[in-house]
């Protein structure tokens, strides 16, 4: 903080957020997580530290992560080629193994470890622990890519109830065993609709919706479902925010209450958006 700012308007501040804090007390939150926020060490320090500050505030915070990055350069030091298909990656018997190593092992356990050294008190869990995501093959061309059919959420529950921080990687699995790579926002959609959450964070690469994909002042604050396929038919939602708005009409449809698109490159996004008035990036809720 600015060596300038007085401690009357820290507390000033503090007194601002007050509240917010009292709105998402005992409320679950659940933040989709991925992308260069995941990248940059100083973004991803920042990002644990608003996790922990809302675990402190009383918040039940949800973190599902992703990891593409992570798991292309990681095949490339295998000598894998990675190959994608509509935006999906093309994911064959040795390529899944690749993903659940990364995803369910070194990402997930690094953000265990972040969090813990910030102050909070986490647990990994993967989709396959519990039988959280139940899944079936999307569509043979792109190999163990999964479809999700079903998700059980008591483990979670009973991770919130104890005091933890679910950490979620998103793998599944069917009842013959097979795994499957499972998309971040389809998994965080899923599990925030059966947690009945509060909010569902959608942290991105860009602002939220644009009206002009290439202008960030045309960023629209909120919009309802009903909206959103009007932006779908006009062209104005397209490419791969499709998708991502996709889920969170799928959230909604679940019962999350709203769902946020916000940018993760942003510091302390998360903290803009749930306490203060301004918040961040695009909240897409359900029709009045």
């Amino acid at each position: 903080m600015d060596k300038y700012f007085s401690n009357a308007q820290r507390a000033e501040v503090l007194t601002q957020a007050l509240p917010y804090i009292k709105r998402y007390n005992g409320e679950i939150v659940v933040i989709k997580y991925g992308g260069n926020a995941m990248i940059n060490q100083e973004l991803k320090e920042q990002v644990m530290q608003d996790i922990v500050l809302l675990w402190l505030t009383g918040v039940k915070v949800v973190l599902v992560h992703g990891g593409g990055p992570e798991i292309s350069e990681m095949m490339s030091k295998l000598g894998k080629e990675a190959k994608f298909v509509d935006g999906l990656r093309v994911t064959d018997k040795e390529s899944v193994d690749i993903v659940q190593m990364v995803l369910a092992g070194k990402i997930n356990k690094s953000l265990v470890n972040y969090i813990e050294r910030t102050g909070g008190k986490a647990m990994g869990i993967s989709g396959m622990d519990g039988r959280l995501i139940e899944a079936k093959m999307k569509n043979e061309k792109l190999g163990y890519v999964g479809t999700i059919t079903k998700v059980n959420i008591e483990t979670v529950n009973d991770l919130l109830e104890k005091g933890y921080i679910p950490v979620i990687s998103t793998v599944g699995c069917d009842k013959e065993g097979n795994v499957y790579n499972i998309n971040a926002d389809t998994a965080a959609a899923f599990i925030a609709g059966a947690l009945n959450a509060k909010r569902l964070i959608m942290m991105t690469d860009i602002a939220g919706i644009l009206k002009d994909k290439d202008d960030p002042s045309t960023l629209i604050p909120e919009i309802t479902i009903s909206q959103a396929k009007q932006l779908f038919d006009s062209g104005v939602i397209s490419g791969g925010m499709i998708p991502k708005v996709d889920c969170c009409i799928e959230a909604i449809d679940k019962g999350v209450q709203k769902v946020i698109i916000m940018d993760g490159r942003v510091p302390h996004s998360i903290l803009m958006e749930l306490f203060t008035d301004e918040g961040a990036g695009t909240m897409v809720l359900r029709d009045k």
